[in-house]
């Protein structure tokens, strides 16, 4: 990492949002970033470069910190979990982050950057997972491009029903025949994504972008994100079909992509 201004100094869940006042390319962006790490020293440091690069940061050592700020209504863009913290395990605070904003993007910083931590983060519904040996600016560098991306293509808040379907996109949940399908957010998404264009075959680019964010890149090759589309299609195929056996809805052109019928 490249050398840091003072950090600004850490408190709990009494903080407020930098008072210091932001550059004009800094207002533009308006990035607002939720921090968690058990490691106060790292968690210094990486606040420090990141709020050096235009983010307003809110830091916390522990999950129980967070979840009280988002409950108090703090307006955040975007959350970045350690994938270890204390005794709530960052995986664990997923659904919990769900139930004050299910559209609110979740980013993973780890250095267990292995696949099986990748898939797992992507399982809960993570938007991004970082190893932490990539440094802050290529941290900052995807932060921004998910920030910006949340803006441009927000989530209509209507009610949206396709038959059996119903979804409520401002509370992130999907029913099916009356039952919740208990989606995660980037399930949810997906299923959005196909229920809005019902009939028409969506392509596995597009849906893994509904997934994360657009021009986001992760598996091996060029053409890695199908493998994570397919193992998100089996994921929520599983899980209408515990809610209804009979369920037969998603529909795939090989090599192309999906269609909800």
């Amino acid at each position: 990492m490249r050398s840091l201004r003072k950090p600004s100094p850490l408190v709990g869940s009494g903080q407020t949002w930098p008072k210091s006042q932001p550059t004009p390319e800094q207002r533009t962006r308006q990035n607002r970033l939720i921090f968690v790490d058990d490691d106060n020293h790292y968690r210094s440091v990486v606040k420090a470069e990141l709020e050096a690069e235009g983010f307003f940061v809110l830091d916390f050592a522990n999950g129980e910190e967070m979840l009280a700020v988002l409950r108090a209504g703090a307006e955040v863009d975007i959350v970045l979990l350690d994938w270890r913290i204390g005794s709530i395990g960052g995986l664990d605070l997923l659904p919990l982050i769900r139930e004050f904003n299910v559209d609110l993007p979740v980013v993973f910083l780890s250095d267990q950057g292995t696949p099986v931590h990748e898939r797992l983060a992507f399982e809960r519904g993570a938007v991004e997972f970082i190893d932490k040996g990539r440094g802050t600016e290529i941290l900052a560098a995807r932060l921004r491009l998910i920030a910006r991306n949340e803006r441009q293509v927000p989530m209509a808040d209507q009610v949206f029903e396709r038959g059996r379907l119903l979804l409520k996109p401002k509370e992130g949940r999907a029913y099916w025949g009356g039952v919740d399908v208990n989606l995660t957010v980037s399930e949810f998404r997906v299923v959005h994504a196909l229920a809005l264009q019902a009939g028409e075959f969506v392509s596995y680019r597009q849906i893994y972008d509904a997934m994360h964010y657009v021009g986001f890149m992760a598996g091996s090759g060029d053409d890695g994100y199908r493998a994570n589309v397919r193992s998100a299609i089996k994921r929520i195929r599983i899980k209408f079909l515990e809610c209804d056996r009979s369920f037969d809805e998603i529909k795939n052109y090989n090599g192309f992509g999906y269609c909800w019928e």
